[in-house]
């Protein structure tokens, strides 16, 4: 019988635990969800009799070696920060590991290790990173196949909330781990357009957006990702003219977000003495200069900051939020951010009944017979409730095909790995339409 070790019962793994168990009664598997709330985990196995759910502190080594020992194939629903750890343990233990996650830099240096273990350890298989490269890259490869070259690879997604259940001025729920939405963008963005490269800084990133019609659902606004030079080489692009990875929001979004950024409150790096005790009003004064008009209202004063109007659609957002509110904060040495998040969990999050949205599009440009053609490739899907979302279905059931794939033999290869090879995304994209994940082509001359 094979064990299958699950950490972390967060938002995005109820398709994943649901699809392991199914398979778990099919192929005499036994899952272990494990999470540092055990109810959670408990409930999310509901009671199959090829699973469990248990207590696990990823922070305390032993016990996390012990329950990892056990297993067979460990997946990680862990933040990114945390997958170093899980891997130094995988190796030490000969284990499996898969993750939806990008690669650290810390975790492709165990590559030598990991491949004299004999191990493969996969990641980036759900969404932003993960499925939009599967679906990209073997789009890209069937243009290669028929001696198509390609001048132009523009890739878009993102989770946002279905427009019949938008219901704030942000137009955003969360639908994925709250932190990482904080910290999105945090960092350099880099890419190419007609063969030059562009560096965008976080300061500037939300300013620098662009405007995207995607079938169905009208104008989007689209910022740049981290690094798509990153994967130039590694999709077998490395003359490229133009690669750009962006992730997608409702018009207005950008700009309400660049003025959180501008005050200060998207910074990790540093604790707030005595948070606890400040109030959201107190808070935002902190963090705008002192020699500003001291008659004017603190919503004045922020827009004055800010280079807005007092009645602008972004200080109504901030106002929305309540960071102009006498409410105590009320979490101790807390950074920028985890204020932030702590806020944003209470008003961004999804109501039991509403429904979330996936939407991808690749849009390619390439010389085909001696004609100019453009692919235009569109996926739009919608989440059933606020448990059972789009999202979640995009993370999980990707990690789920693939271990299947794992423990039958039909994949071997070791090492740190990516989702890119075609004996990985093939059987995972043709498994994924069983679950409406189908993407739409339009080809046209240009």
């Amino acid at each position: 019988m094979k064990n299958i070790l699950v950490i972390g019962a967060g938002r995005t793994s109820t398709y994943l635990i649901n699809y392991l168990l199914k398979q778990a009664k099919e192929n005499q598997w036994f899952v272990t969800v494990a999470d540092v709330d055990p109810e959670l985990a408990t409930t999310k196995v509901n009671g199959h009799p090829n699973g469990r759910g248990t207590w696990l502190d990823v922070l305390k080594p032993n016990d996390r070696r012990e329950l990892m020992q056990r297993n067979d194939i460990i997946i990680s629903m862990l933040p990114s920060n945390l997958h170093f750890r899980i891997a130094k343990d995988c190796i030490k233990l000969k284990k499996q590991l898969v993750t939806s996650a990008y690669v650290a830099r810390t975790v492709y240096g165990l590559n030598p290790e990991i491949i004299d273990a004999s191990l493969s350890f996969m990641s980036e298989m759900g969404l932003d990173p993960g499925v939009e490269q599967m679906s990209m890259m073997q789009k890209v490869n069937q243009i290669k196949e028929k001696g198509g070259k390609i001048s132009s690879l523009r890739t878009y997604s993102g989770g946002l909330i279905a427009p019949e259940c938008d219901d704030n001025p942000w137009h955003y729920k969360f639908s994925w781990h709250p932190r990482n939405v904080i910290l999105a963008g945090q960092g350099t963005s880099q890419y190419l357009v007609k063969g030059r490269y562009k560096f965008i800084p976080y300061s500037r990133l939300f300013t620098q957006y662009r405007l995207v019609e995607i079938p169905g659902m009208g104008t989007l606004e689209a910022y740049a990702n981290r690094d798509s030079l990153l994967y130039r080489d590694l999709y077998g692009l490395k003359n490229i003219p133009t690669l750009k990875s962006s992730t997608l929001h409702y018009p207005g979004f950008c700009d309400a977000w660049h003025a959180l950024v501008r005050l200060g409150l998207t910074d990790d790096s540093y604790p707030i003495l005595e948070s606890e005790n400040m109030t959201y009003r107190e808070y935002i004064e902190a963090h705008l200069d002192v020699f500003r008009d001291s008659t004017a209202s603190l919503k004045e004063r922020t827009a004055q900051f800010l280079g807005l109007g007092p009645s602008s659609e972004i200080i109504k957002r901030l106002e929305w939020l309540g960071l102009f509110d006498r409410r105590k904060i009320g979490i101790p040495s807390a950074s920028p951010a985890k204020i932030l998040q702590h806020l944003l969990e209470k008003k961004w999050n999804m109501k039991p009944k509403d429904k979330d949205m996936v939407v991808i599009q690749h849009v390619i440009k390439y010389k085909l017979k001696g004609k100019k053609m453009k692919s235009t490739s569109t996926m739009t899907l919608k989440g059933n409730n606020a448990e059972n979302t789009a999202m979640a279905k995009f993370v999980g059931l990707p990690i789920g095909i693939f271990v299947k794939h794992i423990i039958k033999g039909n994949i071997s290869e070791t090492g740190v790995r990516i989702p890119i090879d075609k004996n990985v995304y093939t059987p995972v994209l043709e498994e994924l339409e069983e679950y409406g994940i189908v993407f739409n082509e339009v080809i046209e001359e240009i």
